[in-house]
C-alpha cells in the first residue's frame, strides 16, 4: 500500500513538473521579452506554441505509446523535458527557445494520460476516481502555483534560475521515477484499431462535447478574471494577486472533494456541477462588483472549478474504458479545445459589451452541456 502512495505521489509531481514547465512561463514573459530583445506579444509564443502543441499531440501520441512499458515511456517523456529546460536556460536565441518548448510540448500528453491511466489501475476501480484526483492536485499546482513561484525567483535572482527551477524539478522526478516506481509493462497491448473504434461510439463524442463546453464554462471566464477583479470590482494588482491564489487553493480542495463524489455518485456530481456553476455565474454577475462577495464566490467557484476538471477527466475514460490512454489524449486535447474556444468566445463578449458580460460565455456554456450531459445520461440509462 504505502508503494502504491508513493508512486501516485511521484506521479503527482511529475505531473506538476510537466504543467510547470507549461504555464510557469506566463510569469518570467517580460523577463524573456526584455532578455532576448522581442516584444512581449512575441515572448507570449512561448505559452501559445506549447498549448498548441498538447492539442495537437494529445490523441495521438498516448496511442502511440500506449503499448511501450509505462515506466520506460515516463523515462522517455521526463528526459526529454529536462533536455528542454536545459537548453531553456542556456540559450540566447529566441528560436531555439521556441523549439526547445514545441518538442517537449508534443510529449506532454503521453506523461500526462500516462499518469492518470497509472494511478486508476494502482487500486480498485471504485478507488480509481480517488486516485486520479490526486493527479489532479499535480495540475492545479502546476497550473496555479508554479507561475508565482517562478515569478518570483525571477524578481529576486535571474531568468536563468527562475527556468532552472523548471528543469530541477523534472531532474528529482526522473531519478524518483527510475529509483522508486517499478516496471509497468503491458499486460495486455490494446491494438490501435480496437482503441480508434472507441471514436465509433456516440457516447465518446458526446463525453467529449460536454468537455469542450465545462472547460469553455471555466476558463472563457477564469482567463479574464485578472481583468475583471481590476475592472469590474475595482481592487488593486497585489488583492489581484491573492484572489487569483484563492481561486487555485481552492481547485486543489474541489480536487480532492471530486475524488470522493465521483466515488460515491458519479451521475449525480455531474448533473449537479453545471447547475452549482451557473448559480455562482449568475451571483457573480450582479455582486461582481462587492469586494467581499467576490472573496466567497471566487472560492466557490474554485472549488466547482476543481471538481469540474475530475469530472472531464472521468465522462471521457468511463465513455471508453477499453482504451484508457487513448481516452486520457481525447479529454487532454477536448479540454485545451474548450479553453480555446472558451477564452476566443469571452473575448468577444469583453470586446462587444464589456469586461462584466464575461459571465456570458460560461453561462451559456453551462446550459450547453446540461443538454448534452443528459443525452449522455438517457443512452447509459437506455442500455
Amino acid at each position: 500500500m504505502k508503494r502504491k502512495s508513493l508512486q501516485i505521489f511521484i506521479l503527482t509531481v511529475g505531473v506538476f513538473g510537466i504543467l510547470n514547465t507549461e504555464m510557469g512561463f506566463i510569469g518570467i514573459l517580460p523577463d524573456i521579452a526584455t532578455n532576448f530583445g522581442v516584444s512581449v506579444s512575441t515572448a507570449g509564443w512561448l505559452v501559445s506554441i506549447f498549448a498548441i502543441g498538447v492539442a495537437i499531440s494529445a490523441p495521438t501520441m498516448p496511442l502511440l505509446f500506449s503499448g511501450i512499458n509505462r515506466k520506460k515511456v515516463m523515462i522517455l517523456v521526463l528526459s526529454v523535458f529536462v533536455v528542454g529546460n536545459i537548453i531553456s536556460i542556456f540559450t540566447s536565441n529566441f528560436t531555439v527557445l521556441l523549439i526547445a518548448r514545441i518538442i517537449p510540448a508534443l510529449f506532454h500528453p503521453v506523461y500526462v494520460s500516462l499518469a492518470f491511466s497509472a494511478a486508476a489501475d494502482s487500486v480498485s476501480k471504485e478507488e480509481a476516481p480517488k486516485a486520479v484526483s490526486k493527479i489532479f492536485i499535480g495540475v492545479s499546482a502546476g497550473m496555479v502555483a508554479g507561475v508565482p513561484i517562478v515569478s518570483f525567483i525571477a524578481s529576486v535572482s535571474n531568468l536563468q534560475i527562475a527556468m532552472a527551477f523548471f528543469a530541477v524539478v523534472n531532474i528529482i522526478v526522473l531519478i524518483a521515477t527510475l529509483l522508486f516506481v517499478p516496471s509497468m509493462p503491458v499486460k495486455e497491448k490494446i491494438s490501435y484499431g480496437t482503441q480508434l473504434n472507441v471514436l465509433k461510439k456516440s457516447v465518446t463524442w458526446l463525453s467529449i462535447i460536454i468537455v469542450i463546453l465545462l472547460n469553455s464554462a471555466v476558463f472563457g471566464v477564469y482567463s479574464y478574471l485578472a481583468d475583471y477583479l481590476q475592472n469590474v470590482t475595482n481592487i488593486s494588482p497585489n488583492i489581484t494577486s491573492l484572489m487569483l491564489f484563492i481561486f487555485g487553493a481552492a481547485n486543489i480542495i474541489g480536487n480532492i472533494f471530486a475524488g470522493r463524489l465521483l466515488t460515491i455518485n458519479p451521475i449525480k456530481t455531474i448533473v449537479s456541477l453545471p447547475f452549482l456553476l451557473g448559480v455562482v455565474y449568475i451571483i457573480q454577475f450582479f455582486m461582481g462588483q462587492l469586494t467581499i462577495p467576490m472573496i466567497f464566490i471566487i472560492l466557490l467557484w474554485g472549488i466547482l472549478a476543481g471538481i469540474a476538471a475530475n469530472i472531464n477527466q472521468y465522462v471521457v475514460t468511463s465513455a471508453a474504458p477499453e482504451a484508457p490512454d487513448f481516452a486520457n489524449g481525447l479529454f487532454l486535447s477536448s479540454a485545451n479545445i474548450g479553453t480555446t474556444i472558451g477564452t476566443s468566445v469571452g473575448g468577444l463578449f469583453i470586446s462587444a459589451m464589456g469586461t462584466q458580460y464575461v459571465i456570458l460565455v460560461g453561462l451559456l456554456s453551462v446550459i450547453l452541456s446540461l443538454v448534452f450531459i443528459f443525452l449522455r445520461n438517457n443512452m447509459y440509462s437506455s442500455k
